[in-house]
């Protein structure tokens, strides 16, 4: 009987303990009236299992981002989720991320130091909380996560600064590194782990994850730090595969970011980033591809090739080209003839990016898609093959150690040949750099061995094209000569010292030379 009384009282000295119920002196407050002070619920709950179910379905309200109230939420420090209850663990992650939502300046140390340390450590046992368990995002905490997201991240970007188009240091300046990053890198690390957990569930978190905050996640990507940028472009990606509703706005998003760059400012930091994203995501497009994606390839895509600051991003911008290409050889065609079109004309480093990606796309193409846009093409290669800036004509004379396009010429060699021959023979005669000269050697060579009868004959016309020409030249030299007689012997006295100076003509001065 003595034992059955000792346990009897011993049970309920115990839930008195646990429920939080007893007033004794000795006790400090627990961690359910802590709780309950800072959530304005009452500490009168006659049962710890009304306490418990309060804490579910009582949630505070979004506090407002004020000085007054951010003392007030940083007046004592919350318990740990290692010491509360599984039902109070719910009650508990609402008020930590109240208490990261608050902002600070961190370009002053000093300030609010206290504070700043506690959110820190406050973000890092969110973002340890949301990688163990399960059941913890719930629908009732989606709004509290996404408000202390959008509080911390997003923010008026600095002005960017200001490059000379003409300055060639530009892109190697260092980037403007936010201080306050050390606190963001946690809240995107917070931010991916919600989106990427089995406990977020798409069709509820889309009420919040929506097409306003994919706006604003896109605006980031203009950021000149480039560790947020690589954790956005992380987490939109994460975001277009699990929410596959908002997949055709997130694609027009882009698309929009590209217009804006392309047509207005020319100035964009996260271009590479969002190719980075959408190569995966054309990667994954189904075939026949769709008229929308068609039609993005040729009005965004392509259209980048157009600023100057290309060199940024064309590593990104030529694979998902060639995707494109990969997916559908008779996008090739039209491909090409852009590239064409927007073929720089004083800009040497653009000019090799381009033919790096000729190569690229060649590779792709079919015999009868090569067939109708290579008298183009190789016009244009004629020219970068006698370019006076050595890397061009290099980078161009590098196409003929592709064995595959090798093959497309040799069956068109008939046609290409004759376009090529004349730049060919100009480098043979008077390229000023040796690897330019022995690399025009090799592809001679070549052509000879593949046709020596074809090779000759084009040889023999061009050589008859060349000495028409240089008669032309001397004809047109003898002629302004003898025009510059008769306006010598028909001038007024006092103009033929100072208004028409002796004209001299110097043969072979502007004639090429002979074969």
């Amino acid at each position: 009987m003595l034992k059955s009384m000792k346990q009897k009282f011993g049970a309920s000295a115990t839930t008195k303990r646990d429920g939080g119920t007893s007033k004794s002196k000795d006790e400090g407050p627990t961690t359910a009236s802590l709780l309950g002070a800072r959530s304005g619920i009452g500490s009168s709950a006659k049962t710890s299992g009304n306490r418990a179910a309060s804490y579910t379905r009582t949630k505070p309200p979004l506090p407002a981002l004020t000085e007054a109230n951010m003392q007030a939420h940083y007046a004592e420090p919350l318990p740990s989720f290692r010491d509360v209850s599984a039902a109070e663990k719910q009650q508990l992650l609402v008020q930590k991320l109240h208490v990261c939502a608050f902002n600070f300046d961190f370009s002053d140390p000093s300030k609010h130091a206290r504070e700043k340390e506690i959110k820190r450590q406050t973000m890092l046992e969110l973002v340890d909380y949301a990688n163990t368990g399960s059941g913890k995002f719930t629908e009732s905490v989606s709004e509290d996560i996404v408000f202390m997201i959008g509080s911390n991240l997003f923010r008026s970007l600095p002005p960017p600064r200001s490059h000379e188009q003409d300055n060639p240091d530009a892109e190697e300046e260092e980037p403007n590194l936010d201080p306050s990053w050390p606190h963001l890198q946690i809240v995107y690390e917070f931010l991916l782990r919600y989106v990427v957990s089995n406990d977020t569930d798409a069709k509820v978190a889309k009420k919040y994850i929506d097409q306003t905050f994919v706006l604003r996640l896109l605006e980031l990507f203009d950021s000149e730090d480039p560790r947020e940028r690589d954790y956005l472009k992380t987490i939109l990606h994460r975001i277009y595969g699990k929410f596959m509703v908002h997949r055709p706005f997130i694609r027009k998003a882009i698309n929009n970011v590209f217009y804006g760059f392309i047509f207005e400012t020319e100035h964009h930091n996260g271009i590479a980033e969002l190719l980075e994203i959408l190569g995966s995501i054309i990667n994954g497009f189904a075939l026949p591809l769709k008229e929308e994606h068609r039609l993005f390839l040729q009005r965004a895509l392509l259209p980048l090739h157009k600023p100057k600051c290309i060199v940024m991003y064309h590593q990104q911008l030529a694979y998902c080209v060639t995707q494109f290409v990969e997916k559908d050889s008779r996008l090739a065609e039209p491909v090409l003839r852009q590239l064409l079109k927007f073929w720089p004309l004083t800009n040497s480093q653009k000019e090799v990016l381009f033919l790096g990606e000729v190569e690229e796309i060649l590779e792709l193409t079919q015999a009868p898609e090569f067939q109708a846009v290579m008298v183009p093409l190789f016009k244009q290669l004629a020219r970068c093959l006698s370019s006076q800036h050595f890397q061009v004509a290099e980078r161009s004379l590098f196409l003929w150690n592709n064995e595959y396009i090798v093959n497309l010429v040799a069956q068109q060699r008939h046609v290409l040949l004759p376009i090529v021959l004349p730049a060919l023979e100009e480098n043979t005669a008077s390229h000023w750099n040796p690897a330019v000269h022995g690399l025009t050697m090799n592809v001679r060579k070549m052509f000879q061995e593949l046709d020596e009868q074809l090779f000759d004959e084009c040889k023999r016309k061009h050589d008859e094209q060349t000495v028409k020409m240089r008669q032309a030249l001397e004809s047109r030299t003898v002629q302004w000569g003898k025009l510059h007689q008769i306006a010598r012997q028909r001038a007024p006295k006092g103009m033929l010292g100072a208004k028409l100076p002796d004209y001299v003509i110097t043969k072979g001065s502007d004639v090429p030379p002979a074969m």
